[in-house]
């Protein structure tokens, strides 16, 4: 088995603006796993929050044994973007050598479209009124927060798009005093969710204060050991497969979280098709799917996932899986 990693850089339509700071491109790692005469693939876009790098993620990949199994993943890697990509290309791989869809294999049902988030780059509330207006026809937009002058913002957004469901990414930038606050605020707006209200590391003061809109954890939920400690502070869980460590740790906290209570929601990194085809699996069904990575990129994979007014579908056999 040979395992080859690749940098692949993706222009953005535009620039793309959190609370972290600014981007003009998706810098992704494309992992390829070559056995006999087939070869599986996955991406991963490694993230400075979780002290990752290219060049950590490539090392980390690099150092794997000659030899070794999806199962065997969970002992050589973390959960996080390396894990990611490899297991992503080893269930690839293991779809073509058998000739099945990947889903067949994870005893699944054939996958459909699902409607997804559109994410609106953080900016003045003029601008984001004109991107909220531009976006208006889609069902589903998100909206990157986290910063003293937020209202304004949201304000803008929905007089922008009226019909539109909302959801608030905070990206940890509030305070417990800021998010009790702003909360019936947000419920007057008609927002639906919001993602990580506070920092990872201070959401326990969100035990025992209401929540009148639904909170999602994001950087408060990696894998199945998370869980413990969301307890009483939120409703739903994020999951990405660069947070998971891939699609098998994936739909194990899919499955635990809703046994658990949890509503589900499906995110995403920024990156390419590639990196959203196996998550369009865990998002069959979820509460809310926010797979829109590649309608953020001026260049897409020569097999791109299809988006229209049904949403995000799943992938191609040319793509992936």
């Amino acid at each position: 088995m040979q395992i080859e990693v690749s940098c692949d850089v993706f222009r953005l339509a535009q620039v793309f603006t959190i609370s972290r700071g600014s981007r003009t491109e998706a810098r992704v790692l494309t992992v390829r796993i070559t056995e006999d005469a087939h070869q599986g693939w996955g991406e991963c876009v490694p993230y400075a929050r979780y002290g990752e790098t290219l060049e950590s993620v490539t090392e980390q990949i690099a150092a794997l044994p000659a030899d070794f199994s999806r199962k065997d993943l969970y002992g050589l890697l973390p959960a996080g973007a390396a894990r990611n990509a490899v297991d992503c290309a080893l269930w690839d791989l293991q779809a073509k050598r058998a000739g099945v869809r990947v889903w067949e294999l994870a005893g699944l049902a054939a996958p459909g479209p699902e409607i997804t988030a559109y994410t609106l780059s953080l900016d003045t509330p003029e601008k984001m009124r004109v991107q909220a207006a531009a976006h208006a026809q889609r069902p589903l937009l998100k909206i990157k927060l986290g910063t003293p002058d937020d209202m304004p913002r949201l304000e803008a957004v929905r007089a922008g798009a009226p019909a539109a469901q909302i959801i608030v990414d905070a990206n940890e930038g509030w305070s417990a005093e800021v998010y009790a606050d702003l909360a019936p605020h947000l419920v007057k707006l008609g927002v639906e969710l919001v993602e990580q209200p506070l920092p990872a590391g201070a959401d326990d003061a969100l035990l025992g204060m209401a929540r009148p809109v639904p909170l999602c954890a994001d950087e408060s939920c990696h894998d199945r050991a998370s869980l413990a400690g969301l307890a009483g502070k939120y409703d739903v869980i994020n999951i990405k497969l660069d947070k998971t460590g891939g699609l098998t740790e994936a739909l194990a906290l899919r499955r635990e979280g809703v046994a658990l209570g949890y509503g589900v929601m499906v995110g995403c990194m920024i990156g390419s098709s590639l990196a959203m085809a196996p998550a369009t699996l865990v998002a069959q069904g979820a509460l809310v799917t926010d797979l829109d990575g590649p309608l953020l990129l001026a260049e897409d994979r020569a097999v791109p996932l299809v988006f229209d007014e049904k949403g995000v579908h799943p992938p191609q056999a040319a793509l992936w899986g």
